[in-house]
């Protein structure tokens, strides 16, 4: 038997909570609430209410020695605030920046906060654009580096609320990130503008290959903001149907994105880039992707929870733990 822990992977719009025991996760709790939620309520109650029944919920009649928290529960708008550690950043940084800290209202067991990245470099970028961050994206690339699930030198395209690609030197180590609030703006979008009847309900249930490219291609063109009207012109011709024009949509953004990080240097040619997260749209960034000649891997949601639990178990042993 391994070390029986508890880990916590909490983010902008849920928490996730497994018991692990080594490696091999025994239980598995979710919760939609996150750091989103902390903000908009002005305190951390509901986050607090929610990794108390979570944790609750996997630990059963069973003694985990500790709780590893990664993500966005280490920024202000978690529980306890850990400050970012300069990339590039392996185990050894990520484990001498970590933090302990007793919660007593929300488990009796003792928790391992693990600090984010801060790129301080970000690639053909000048000004606050430099910079960029991340929580918990950077326990998931080390836990999949150890697992074999990412490669030295390659990247990982996480697509959830953010889109964020992280990337890895030829030492296993976190060499960077650059970010995107484009999940959060297409559901802006869908939601909160006129788009809304050109849209279906729901998340993207399938991908139509010839919409996405027409997006990226507009994109391209005339610009993010020009290419999201086209998606209302589509509805006014009767063109499209609500699937192919969501599909239009996403494209215009991942357009956006890629030749953001393809024209400022962030994403070489030929970088073999992981996808983790949202399997429609990681399957709309995977189409993107090959058709300018990246290779593309999508991880199943049990690698990435594997390569999660093997993050933060490589950080306690790291620590001595």
């Amino acid at each position: 038997m391994g070390l029986l822990f508890v880990g916590i992977d909490a983010g902008t719009t849920r928490t996730r909570a497994f018991l692990v025991d080594g490696e091999r996760i025994l239980a598995r709790a979710e919760a939609a609430v996150g750091a989103r939620d902390t903000a908009r309520d002005g305190d951390d109650r509901r986050l607090r209410a929610a990794l108390r029944a979570s944790i609750a919920e996997v630990a059963g009649t069973a003694a985990p020695r500790c709780i590893a928290a990664a993500g966005m529960v280490t920024s202000p708008q978690g529980l306890v605030e850990v400050a970012h550690v300069l990339a590039p950043a392996g185990l050894r940084e990520l484990a001498a920046g970590a933090h302990e800290q007793l919660l007593p209202d929300v488990s009796d067991r003792p928790f391992l906060f693990v600090p984010g990245v801060r790129t301080a470099g970000v690639p053909g970028a000048l000004g606050i654009g430099a910079t960029d961050v991340m929580r918990g994206e950077e326990t998931l690339c080390l836990g999949l580096v150890r697992t074999g699930g990412l490669a030295a030198g390659g990247a990982l395209l996480s697509v959830g609320s953010h889109w964020k690609l992280v990337r890895i030197d030829e030492k296993g180590r976190v060499a960077g990130s650059i970010t995107s609030l484009a999940g959060e703006m297409v559901r802006a979008v869908r939601e909160e503008t006129i788009l809304a009847s050109a849209l279906p309900p729901g998340p993207l249930a399938s991908v139509d290959a010839a919409r996405l490219l027409e997006g990226m291609d507009e994109a391209r063109r005339g610009g993010l903001s020009r290419a999201l009207f086209c998606v209302r012109l589509l509805e006014l011709a009767g063109a499209g149907g609500p699937e192919g024009r969501l599909s239009f949509l996403a494209g215009a953004f991942i357009g956006a994105d890629l030749d953001r990080l393809q024209g400022g240097g962030a994403l070489p040619a030929g970088t073999p880039v992981t996808i983790a997260g949202g399997e429609t749209i990681g399957g709309a960034w995977t189409l993107a992707l090959e058709r300018r000649g990246f290779p593309v891997r999508s991880l199943p949601p049990s690698e990435v929870d594997a390569g999660l639990v093997a993050g933060l178990g490589a950080v306690m042993e790291a620590r001595g733990r």
